[in-house]
């Protein structure tokens, strides 16, 4: 947030994330042949900080300033690159060293909007950074993208270029990797896939060299890869080269000091077809991203979960010492900067009893000079069975690790704080989103056996800062077997909507309204006797490993309560909506490192409908206004597991607000309802916007042109009356080809010699490979022929929660 504070037309003060900075000469025009001024900049990089800071983050910036602005075509600026930091730039800007042949440079790390706005004021128009970031420690970590430049020659045209993106598009995905194309606001492209950080900079210049090298091959009149430039004309350069550790590249978001604002912008494959492809100026991005459109998010938050080592000037009591009165609270209030430990000595930690308003523990570690402290709600966890919540809260004193006493009524945490434990602990990981460590308490307390715990960042929070987590007490050599298993409770089947027509739910206050979610069902169970947590699909398929994000905060939110709950999987798009596409990424994994992988670049949240059990009670035959009254006092709403809003008002309310979500339909539930399990009802009622039908795949067509070998399209069969499957058409849009060449694999164990399908015209049996009818997908489409096809089918996607035998027979008059 920025705040005006003081100044007059030429300058003034503004606090920007409660930073102070000075503004001035906001009426210079940078841009001469647009007119475009220092605050027109200014307000650019504010409005587009959501997206740029993720790219930015924990990366050294070079920045390239024109603070005389671009200059005109007759008299251009050139501009200067500038590396270090400088003596001038304020004390909260984080910077940290790189040491070079002769000279140490002190960079400006980005990491918010307040050190953004200061270098724009400083006319830094451009941000460059490298494709590694520092860890906590300030080292370099190993790349986390490979970028290709794709560099038009004299006498290339763009879309020629585009052409070669695509090409190079090919073969990234061939080597398992998505690129996101970004027109580079200069001339080209660049071309940013992510990757997982195994691979050192040097080895990914190598892959990457290789890369433009068999593109060269492949194009030889279009693309060329060596570094000379008077072999450049008529062709395209592949600059392979920014993924060396001390090359960068413009960071995507950041303006350009070109004649016009132009923007390195992020831009859809889709797009780069077009044949009025150009480079887009810093309206048109503000506009795309007004309207959600920002294909950079597909590569979901590239930040790893690390935080850069604070500068010598933060002070990391601060929040801790304003929250007190050193008069009023016996709590130790150092003046003071901190203190660190003896060198060699290991570090302490306490856990400390706290009956404030409700009793919780505080668990401290010592860590860089302080004591970085968590609040347990529900305690310290005694066994590896159970995850309990843990809440980030301000770094304490290690003044602080002895303190035991009462705080005074009326002063923050007033209560009695007594040592539960305390000594000193083996430190095996400390980065911002996961801690472990092995505690070593005092003889005669609760850890004197030693205690290995894992402190885990839940998913949806990022920063040092971030509050939601979860302890979970790990297993130690020496510690006692597992306890037996408690016995499993049987998980319900859901129970399910029927579609319906307007007019079939009288507005007369007997229904509630809810939106209707773009994901897959699931139904949660909490054993509270071990904490276990299952997830199980509609069908009962087994959901639990593919969704650590919801397990873990389920596990942390219940303690030892008996909970079954109903809801619904989803995956959402830059603009917060969900989109089942996204979710796809998820639903055929398997692998604990597929999913760990995946988990960070889509996330997923549990949005819980309904209340089915609790405290080992049966609730399915409350009626639904007291299950939701249940469910609402017993769920909170977390990073990950929510409880959605219900619509007040009318059918056509719900209906007018879901459109303006774009979300896919609403559901109406009679406030009488009880909940029947595994049975489809009528108290239950869908509205979709859109027409969407469950499919069977039964077969697959040959591609031509671009799909030449591989599958060109899907044949569909539907259920009909007579309980046989009938033809309903073929689906050849909706694809990403890596997608159909995972598909063509799939269909290789499935392959049968006739069809299973009623109806078949001839010329699609013509050329068919038919297949075993055992998987199910979802088409959304138009309308029904009068022969009974889909008209203007477009695929949505597999749906492995859905058997054969959970289709229904379509309503084609709907």
């Amino acid at each position: 947030m920025a705040r005006t504070s003081s100044g007059g037309a030429r300058a003034q003060w503004v606090t920007v994330d409660g930073r102070r900075i000075q503004l001035t000469h906001l009426d210079k025009v940078l841009y001469p042949a647009t007119g475009t001024t220092k605050a027109e900049v200014l307000a650019y990089y504010a409005a587009v900080a959501p997206h740029l800071l993720p790219h930015v983050a924990d990366r050294p910036v070079t920045r390239k300033r024109w603070v005389h602005g671009v200059g005109t075509a007759e008299a251009p600026e050139s501009g200067f690159f500038q590396k270090d930091l400088g003596a001038s730039a304020p004390d909260w800007v984080q910077r940290l060293p790189i040491e070079h042949s002769d000279h140490t440079n002190e960079y400006p790390v980005v990491d918010d909007l307040a050190t953004l706005t200061w270098l724009a004021q400083l006319g830094a128009l451009e941000l460059h950074v490298p494709q590694w970031r520092f860890d906590r420690s300030g080292e370099r970590r190993p790349p986390d993208r490979l970028v290709l430049d794709l560099d038009p020659g004299e006498g290339v045209s763009f879309a020629e270029c585009a052409g070669v993106a695509r090409m190079a598009r090919a073969v990234l995905v061939d080597m398992g990797l998505e690129p996101v194309p970004v027109t580079s606001g200069s001339k080209g492209i660049h071309l940013y896939a992510a990757l997982d950080g195994r691979q050192r900079s040097d080895e990914v210049s190598l892959v990457a060299h290789e890369l433009a090298r068999a593109l060269a091959a492949d194009a030889p009149t279009l693309v060329v890869s060596e570094m000379a430039k008077d072999r450049r004309r008529g062709k395209v350069f592949v600059d392979w080269s920014q993924n060396n550790g001390s090359k960068t590249t413009i960071a995507p978001f950041s303006l350009r000091g070109r004649l016009r604002p132009t923007v390195a912008a992020p831009r859809s494959w889709d797009e780069l077809d077009d044949p009025e492809l150009s480079q887009l100026e810093f309206p048109e991005v503000l506009e795309r991203l007004a309207d959600g459109v920002d294909p950079l998010s597909v590569l979901g938050d590239p930040r790893p979960s690390i935080t850069i080592r604070p500068s010598e000037h933060e002070d990391r009591l601060s929040e801790y010492r304003r929250k007190r009165d050193a008069s009023r609270t016996p709590e130790p209030v150092p003046e003071a900067s901190p203190p660190s430990s003896a060198a060699g000595t290991a570090p302490s930690f306490v856990i400390q009893r706290h009956e404030a308003r409700k009793l919780h523990h505080d668990f401290r570690l010592e860590h860089d000079g302080v004591l970085v402290s968590w609040a347990l709600p529900k305690g310290v966890p005694t066994d590896p069975s159970s995850n309990r919540l843990a809440v980030r809260t301000e770094d304490h004193p290690l003044e602080y690790g002895s303190f035991e006493g009462t705080i005074p009524a009326g002063e923050y945490g007033a209560g009695e704080v007594t040592i539960w434990d305390a000594g000193t602990y083996e430190l095996e990981k400390w980065r911002d989103d996961e801690v472990i460590a092995t505690l070593h308490g005092r003889a005669g307390g609760p850890l004197e056996r030693p205690a290995r715990f894992a402190l885990i960042r839940t998913a949806g929070d990022s920063g040092r800062d971030a509050p939601s987590w979860l302890i979970h007490r790990m297993r130690a050599p020496g510690d006692p077997p597992a306890p037996p298993v408690a016995r499993s409770r049987e998980v319900p089947a859901p129970m399910l909507a029927s579609p319906a027509a307007l007019g079939e739910v009288v507005d007369d206050g007997s229904w509630a309204f809810e939106m209707k979610w773009d994901g897959i069902r699931a139904i949660a169970s909490i054993d509270g006797a071990t904490g276990r947590v299952r997830l199980s699909s509609r069908n009962g398929k087994d959901l639990t490993a593919a969704y650590p994000e919801v397990v873990e905060e389920l596990g942390a939110s219940f303690g030892d309560r008996d909970v079954v709950l109903d809801g619904e999987i989803v995956a959402s798009g830059a603009d917060g909506r969900p989109d089942f596409s996204l979710l796809q990424r998820r639903m055929q994994l398997t692998s604990d490192r597929d999913v760990d992988r995946e988990r960070r670049l889509t996330p997923v949240r549990l949005l819980v409908f309904d209340l089915l059990a609790l405290d080992d009670e049966d609730r399915t035959g409350l009626p639904y206004r007291e299950r939701r009254e249940l469910l609402e006092e017993t769920v909170g709403s977390g990073a990950v597991v929510q409880v959605p809003p219900r619509i007040d008002g009318s059918l056509h309310d719900a209906l007018e607000v879901s459109r303006a979500l774009r979300l896919e339909g609403v559901v109406a539930k009679e406030l009488d309802g009880r909940y029947r399990p595994g049975r489809r009802s009528s108290t239950w009622m869908k509205f979709k916007h859109e027409r969407a039908e469950e499919v069977v795949v039964a077969g697959w067509r040959p591609g031509r042109g671009g799909r030449t070998g591989g599958i060109g399209s899907l044949l569909l069969g539907v259920p009909g009356p007579d309980g046989l499957l009938h033809y309903a058409g073929r689906v050849g849009s909706g694809f990403t080809d890596r997608e159909l060449a995972a598909t063509a694999v799939r269909f290789e164990r499935l392959a049968r010699s006739s069809t299973s399908l009623l109806g078949v015209p001839p010329a699609d049996a013509a050329d068919a490979n038919w297949l075993d009818p055992v998987l199910i997908g979802e088409v959304r489409f138009s309308e029904w022929t009068p022969d009974g096809r889909f008209r203007h089918p477009v695929w949505r996607g597999w749906r492995p929660d859905r058997a054969v035998d959970d289709l229904e027979v379509p309503d084609r008059g709907r």
